[in-house]
């Protein structure tokens, strides 16, 4: 059994985070948020300390390594911005860190963090789910598998329909979230770039806080895409059954599914870190270079 800290309990994605840990056979020792709606914790860990200070937080983790109880990962759920900051701590006290995406904003922070990783010994890990889909999984093979002058015609359309909480949140700044091509977008320009290859050219068309679009040249592919955070971009039809969210992604004008088959994958992606396969900083600071220069 693994020992977890957790930091930002109670934001959106923190549950998920909770649940692979629990189901993992892992225990979370303690878990740090500013705010404290985190009753969630006790669905999955009630014995979990919970702090609300940073310091007070810090003296814990400090009493729990004198008593010779080991730490051995963070988790880290904070707003992005915070991310960099975050994963040190868990580098400093000599755990390895786990990181939601994006692990951070600028190329440049992941090359200060390999450098910190190798003065602890200790790595970082991230959260890009999306390699791990089973309808993905099939076309990275077929990819491969392919003659190596073919270039194929990707379409991607990414809308996730956000309320006028967003703008107003630390989501809604750019410096702090990266906007939305990093924010909602990462995970699948790193499934782009691990399924089709180095990036040729990137140009942008559009870029506002709630929509950005635009055009990819990759090794083996050119990608059309467009992000949005825009509900009058969801298909008619999506709408009509309730639904806030559509993803659609085309290879040569036939349809991908992949609609299906999210719940698991944050239980899978920890399976693979506990098991010595989880993404390392190496393999993103690809898909964190892209997403910066879309940004710049």
């Amino acid at each position: 059994m693994k020992n977890f800290l957790l930091i930002g309990a109670a934001g959106y994605i923190a549950p998920r985070h909770m649940k692979a840990i629990r189901e993992t056979g892992n225990n979370l020792l303690a878990a740090l948020d500013p705010h404290d709606s985190v009753g969630i914790l006790d669905t999955y860990f009630p014995d979990c300390h919970f702090f609300t200070e940073f310091e007070r937080f810090d003296r814990h983790c400090d009493k729990l390594k004198r008593a010779g109880v080991k730490i051995d990962y963070v988790v880290v759920c904070s707003p992005n911005y915070l991310h960099d900051a975050h994963i040190r701590f868990g580098l400093r006290i000599g755990a390895d860190v786990i990181c939601e995406k994006p692990v951070v904003l600028n190329p440049w922070n992941v090359d200060a963090l390999r450098e910190m990783e190798k003065e602890t010994g200790k790595q970082v890990f991230t959260i890009l789910q999306l390699r791990l889909h089973p309808a993905l999984q099939a076309l990275h093979k077929r990819i491969l598998a392919s003659p190596g002058s073919d270039k194929h015609i990707i379409g991607l359309k990414y809308i996730s329909a956000r309320g006028h909480w967003y703008l107003n949140s630390w989501k809604g700044e750019e410096q702090k979230s990266g906007g939305i091509a990093t924010n909602i977008g990462l995970h699948f320009f790193d499934m782009l770039l691990w399924i089709f290859g180095k990036v040729n050219q990137v140009t942008v068309a559009e870029s506002s806080p709630v929509r950005t679009s635009g055009i990819l040249e990759l090794e083996k592919a050119r990608v059309e895409w467009l992000l949005s955070i825009d509900e009058q971009d969801i298909p008619d039809a999506i709408k009509e059954k309730g639904l806030r969210t559509f993803r659609s992604l085309t290879i040569d004008q036939a349809a991908i599914d992949f609609s299906d088959g999210f719940e698991q994958l944050h239980t899978r992606s920890y399976e693979e870190i506990l098991a010595g396969r989880g993404i390392t900083l190496a393999e993103v600071r690809k898909s964190i270079q892209l997403v910066h220069d879309i940004r710049k």
